[in-house]
């Protein structure tokens, strides 16, 4: 078993934002993180950060707005993930997270799987999971907000090899304390960091959270603005998944080696129970 660190730094920008136009103050604050934190190699913003809510919104990618993002990726030599952005691909929408590595390429574009239905109008589901490689440190995931509510997600991200999931998310509301115990049970279960980046002003409550493999809780933030920068081991990582957490559940093991037959995963498979609850909708 390898112990050896695999230490990578991450800054997650919890930013006061508004229902607008925030490319020039986006720029701005990646910008002056890198400057203070030079040894940051990967930042993260929340989710839809670049102009909030609406269907609306949605461009065709490559975008203006994406291309942005990438000079200044560039410019910097730094991993970029910025949050994530209304995509229109002929008459369908998605909101979709870019990945963009210190050359300035755009390396993956993750499709957000579960809208937040019913209230996320005039937006659909993707269907690809995203994973990639950081030489040298690790494999890393995508998932955007609802997303974490399903936890399927989540796991198959893992099964896919990923140590760290990103994860922009946009809430402004009652349940941000509710989110914040499902990433802490999702890094746990799974035994991986989560980056879990919500926005503040306009656009969210804040409270982004920082999870590490064994449930810890690296950073948890106010409701302002705050830059928040950490460093992630992902040897800490896999000396948690073979020993097990806390040198006790050995849960992906275990997961690997079931036996288990889920009836929810047969093809076909329809469930009485949750057919009876009717319509997807706005409750009246």
């Amino acid at each position: 078993m390898s112990t050896k660190p695999r230490r990578f730094g991450i800054a997650a920008l919890q930013l006061k934002l508004d229902e607008t136009d925030n490319l020039e103050l986006l720029l701005q604050r990646i910008q002056r993180t890198k400057l203070r934190y030079p040894w940051v190699r990967m930042v993260v913003l929340s989710e839809l950060a670049l102009r909030g809510v609406g269907a609306q919104h949605a461009r065709e990618l490559p975008s203006a707005e994406e291309d942005a993002f990438r000079r200044t990726a560039r410019e910097l030599g730094i991993w970029l993930v910025p949050g994530s952005m209304y995509e229109k691909c002929g008459s369908t929408v998605f909101n979709t997270t870019p990945v963009i590595n210190p050359a300035g390429e755009v390396i993956a574009r993750y499709r957000k799987m579960y809208p937040f239905l019913p209230y996320e109008k005039g937006v659909t589901g993707g269907d690809q999971f995203v994973v990639f490689d950081v030489a040298d440190v690790g494999r890393f995931g995508v998932s955007i907000c609802y997303d974490m509510w399903f936890p399927e997600t989540t796991r198959a991200l893992v099964w896919l090899g990923a140590e760290v999931i990103i994860h922009p998310t946009k809430t402004d509301t009652i349940d941000r304390r509710d989110e914040l115990s499902i990433v802490r049970a999702s890094a746990t279960m799974n035994q991986c960091y989560v980056v879990d980046v919500n926005s503040a002003g306009a656009q969210g409550v804040g409270r982004s959270i920082i999870v590490g493999p064994e449930g810890e809780t690296i950073h948890e933030a106010s409701v302002e603005e705050e830059i928040i920068v950490f460093e992630v081991d992902l040897g800490k990582v896999t000396q948690v998944r073979e020993r097990g957490m806390k040198g006790l559940g050995q849960t992906l093991k275990s997961f690997r080696d079931g036996r288990v037959r889920y009836p929810q995963y047969e093809n076909g498979a329809i469930s009485p129970a949750l057919e009876s609850l009717g319509e997807l909708k706005v409750p009246d």
